[in-house]
């Protein structure tokens, strides 16, 4: 189950999937007063998620984030978080410390690195955000964070070179974390106007793949779209704002 705590961000990448920037918030914050009712539906299922997350946007630029995330972990279940960790983290960093002293290993946070070379992930997320990221990420390692990686492969790499690529990035700034596949998750690199074959059904069988393999079968991401009263269930993460995937207002309807 996905909460998206709102589209704002403190930065204004190239690449991202839901425009997130300072300036759009075509999501709203969400509150605590939102997030709650689906923590009361939660406490009644005989299947709870496996995982609960937050996304945005930033996470940490929500003035809401920390007694949500504290009503989260309060249920005893794993909560992961993804953030850019381009100084909010050190905005943060005393209430951050407070959620790790309480909940330990049930807090993690996964940081979005757009590619291991600063030109390469400079050039989406703006000049000087590599260096200022791991910063960030050193101070969190050092103080016992669960933590993990968001990455991105170019076209022209392999997914080894560039998980290879990553572990030199850290090895190379004291950060220990072994990057196996729970630690990391490599997104290919996207192009939006690529002329790509068309999918259909017929596809499933042919890349030994089911409907069910698909992150809209077992997901679902809470949001507030501005202008709305109360919060509602997408489908998944990737389709926001589309309102054919609007699934109601409670994880019983969805």
């Amino acid at each position: 189950l996905w909460f998206n705590t709102g589209t704002l961000c403190n930065l204004e990448c190239a690449n991202c999937y839901i425009e997130s920037s300072p300036k759009n918030d075509r999501l709203s914050y969400l509150s605590l007063d939102d997030v709650r009712p689906y923590l009361v539906e939660l406490a009644s299922q005989k299947e709870p998620p496996k995982l609960i997350a937050f996304t945005g946007g930033e996470p940490f630029l929500n003035p809401h984030i920390f007694e949500i995330l504290d009503a989260v972990l309060e249920l005893g279940r794993p909560v992961l978080v993804l953030t850019n960790a381009y100084k909010v983290i050190k905005r943060s960093s005393s209430k951050l410390l407070e959620l790790q002293n309480k909940y330990g290993e049930l807090l993690s946070l996964r940081i979005s690195l757009d590619h291991y070379t600063e030109a390469c992930h400079d050039k989406e997320r703006g000049e000087g955000t590599l260096r200022g990221t791991l910063e960030s990420f050193k101070w969190l390692w050092d103080n016992g964070f669960n933590l993990s990686i968001a990455g991105r492969s170019l076209i022209a790499e392999t997914k080894e070179s560039a998980l290879n690529g990553y572990r030199a990035l850290l090895r190379d700034n004291q950060i220990s974390l072994q990057l196996d596949d729970s630690k990391i998750v490599i997104f290919p690199e996207m192009i939006e106007d690529e002329d790509v074959p068309e999918i259909t059904t017929s596809c499933w069988e042919i890349l030994s793949k089911s409907p069910s393999d698909q992150m809209c079968a077992s997901e679902r991401m809470i949001v507030k779209k501005k202008g709305k009263e109360k919060a509602q269930v997408q489908a998944c993460t990737l389709l926001a704002y589309s309102e054919e995937f609007n699934l109601g207002g409670n994880l019983e309807e969805a």
